[in-house]
């Protein structure tokens, strides 16, 4: 596929690449979001419900090929289900004491990370700029944690935020071992299906009620559900035309649209901690650009 070219005359985005920035803002708004949410519903039975609606739209989407489903496609989209549900679940639960900005700064943290689980789970070690990102993300972490907003330290909600961040990262990598052997489409309704699922087991466990009926906090879950679902087949579409690294620099405006959306429902980060998100950021985009080597061209998704 060929990158995107930028001629004299020609317009400073392209229709792909205005897409993911849409896309980075309805994640960026997405913290938001599921804060206000909490206030009339608990952190699992928001995530299995946010799930169930993704997993109805994928049902939709494929019907044409759910027949050929494999015991594969089954086992390696429940780990992935998994992940998604521990990743999203800590996230989600992390909001409960956190605020909206710094929870956006702190899941990006798990770009920088896949690289490190890589290393540790496919012995493949990571390049010189991997390194250089993991070494402005850790501190810049650290400085996001502190509960002060001024030390370094962590909180349960940042805490919480940071191992979810983890869990994204290793959903990142189970997704690049199965998908070269998979029906994305079939694998994908496996995934959302299990993360519902474990939401909804998981509230009994946790102690958790279902919560009295309340129209904002299920319109934004099952929003974001459906939103989900489809904004994964824009990302399948744009990226194909969008290069890696481009598609880095989109995406780590996440945290920052984040921030954005958090200042104007009145969130104020303290100065230093807005240094660490600064520092997350780029190690986001330095870990992300190639170490000498051309780049092919293929996109590669980043969430």
């Amino acid at each position: 596929m060929r990158n995107v070219s930028m001629t004299p005359g020609s317009p400073r985005f392209s229709a792909e690449e205005l897409s993911l920035l849409v896309i980075t803002m309805i994640w960026g708004a997405t913290f938001l979001i599921i804060r206000h949410a909490l206030a009339d519903m608990g952190p699992l039975f928001f995530v299995g419900l946010r799930f169930a609606s993704a997993s109805l739209v994928a049902l939709l989407i494929s019907l044409p090929v759910l027949r050929g489903l494999t015991l594969k496609e089954m086992l390696a989209g429940s780990a992935i289900g998994v992940a998604i549900f521990a990743g999203y679940t800590l996230q989600t639960c992390g909001l409960q004491t956190i605020s909206a900005s710094k929870s956006a700064f702190i899941t990006a943290f798990y770009v920088p990370l896949v690289p490190l689980l890589q290393w540790v789970v496919m012995r493949r070690p990571p390049g010189r700029m991997a390194w250089i990102g993991m070494a402005l993300a850790f501190p810049g972490l650290a400085l996001l944690a502190g509960p002060d907003g001024v030390s370094a330290g962590f909180g349960r909600g940042e805490l919480l935020t940071a191992l979810g961040a983890l869990a994204i990262a290793a959903e990142i990598i189970l997704v690049g071992l199965a998908a070269p052997q998979v029906n994305a489409r079939r694998i994908t309704l496996v995934q959302v299906t299990v993360a519902s699922a474990l939401g909804f087991a998981s509230m009994p466990i946790a102690g958790e009620g279902i919560p009295a009926f309340s129209l904002p906090a299920v319109g934004a879950a099952c929003g974001l559900g459906v939103a989900s679902a489809l904004i994964q087949g824009v990302i399948n579409w744009a990226q194909r035309k969008v290069s890696p690294t481009r598609a880095t620099l989109i995406y780590a405006c996440e945290p920052v649209w984040g921030g954005f959306f958090g200042r104007l429902a009145g969130e104020r980060l303290p100065w230093m901690a807005l240094f660490g998100g600064a520092l997350v950021v780029g190690g986001v985009l330095v870990s992300s650009l190639p170490a000498g080597k051309k780049e092919n061209g293929t996109g590669e998704e980043a969430r």
